[in-house]
């Protein structure tokens, strides 16, 4: 009976130890079905001293620009062929460093993580050389653009300051937590000259927001989603991205503003003047829902519901202050069904970002006290 029982036990535990290897080995094998911003960002703390982490970074550092930031787009968490990597290096001093999309700050973000475990300097250094892409990058307005170096040509729209998609508030946001030395940055170690420099380049943009502030009758409202780099004045961006007050894009930016501590005189009008801008441009009584057209691809549209909860639109006229939707060819529609369905169903003409946001207001006017 003991030795069927230690038959038992000993079965017991290779079962176990295969389970454990096989469970190791999925866990491993998992952070290649998330995103890159997920991978960079979200793994446990230990997983970036991992084997994996360290096959990921190596594919960070190969792609970072000589100029100190990196492509958007790009999972540089799936293995790279060593004619990829060639293809990175011989790139290095070509133009394609952005801040659209999360790209730069999301290997930034990752770059430290690694520090933190692993203590390899060559993460360090090339955190601080992106870091310093970020300094080098922001206009003397305060201002960044959404590529650096700027692009030509049909893209040159790419060298406005650009708040869309978030780009220069996730750039902020970032900066916003280095300098004070936050956690995820603490074991950098960073000089406090470079430290100086972020809370430099943080101030800049603040004033760079305020500067930019679409004012009607003397009374702050929103942002375009991206505005000129000289005059500071709504930019055009694609054909289909006219200048507008923004919708979306300015949600983030009062975010960003609603965060600060004690906020000034002129930071408190702002964001009283971008809520009050919110407030007065709902767009109620309609929802969006999706339906197969006749050739049975879903389809956006429009539907009259007076119990919908409010949406705004991506873009509203400078002159009329009414959301307009656009095509490829640029002319402005009254309505989402005008264009065609190719942007229609392609692009996010509505939000309800605002909601939250207006909900939240009545928290920060008490911890600011704001009457």
């Amino acid at each position: 009976m003991r030795i069927i029982c230690s038959g038992f036990l000993l079965l017991a535990l290779a079962f176990s130890f295969v389970s454990a290897q096989d469970t190791k080995q999925e866990k491993s094998a998992d952070y290649l079905s998330k995103s890159w911003n997920q991978v960079a960002t979200g793994m446990p703390a230990a997983w970036y001293g991992s084997d994996e982490a360290k096959r990921v970074a190596e594919n960070v550092l190969v792609s970072q620009k000589s100029i100190g930031g990196w492509e958007k787009n790009k999972p540089y968490h799936h293995p790279m062929s060593e004619t990829e990597k060639a293809g990175y290096m011989k790139g290095k001093s070509e133009i394609g460093a952005t801040f659209d999309n999360g790209a730069t700050i999301t290997e930034l973000k990752f770059l430290a993580n690694m520090y933190s475990r692993t203590k390899d300097t060559r993460y360090r250094e090339a955190f601080e050389k992106g870091l310093n892409y970020i300094f080098l990058s922001q206009y003397e307005n305060g201002g960044w653009p959404q590529f650096y170096p700027v692009r030509s040509g049909s893209v040159a729209y790419s060298g406005h300051i650009t708040y869309n998609d978030n780009a220069m508030v996730n750039t902020m946001e970032f900066l916003r937590d280095v300098f004070p030395d936050r956690k995820e940055f603490s074991s950098l170690q960073l000089p406090d000259d470079v430290k100086s420099k972020a809370q430099q380049a943080f101030d800049k943009g603040i004033a760079c927001i305020l500067n930019t502030q679409i004012m009607v009758d003397g009374q702050p409202t929103v942002w375009c989603a991206q505005h000129d780099e000289q005059t500071l004045a709504p930019a055009k961006a694609r054909a289909y991205e006219l200048e507008s007050f923004s919708g979306a894009e300015s949600v983030g930016i009062t975010r960003l503003l609603m965060s600060l501590e004690n906020p000034s005189k002129e930071i408190i009008a702002s964001i009283n003047g971008a809520v009050k801008w919110f407030e007065a441009n709902k767009v109620e009584g309609i929802k969006l829902e999706r339906e197969l057209d006749q050739d049975g691809k879903n389809n956006v549209v429009v539907v009259a519901d007076k119990n919908a909860p409010p949406l705004w639109g991506r873009f509203y006229d400078l002159e009329t202050s009414k959301p307009y939707f656009c095509d490829r060819d640029g002319i402005k529609r009254n309505a989402l069904a005008d264009i065609g369905s190719e942007r229609r169903n392609g692009y996010s003409w509505y939000t309800n970002a605002p909601a939250a946001l207006l909900k939240n207001y009545p928290e920060w006017k008490n911890r600011v006290n704001v009457k």
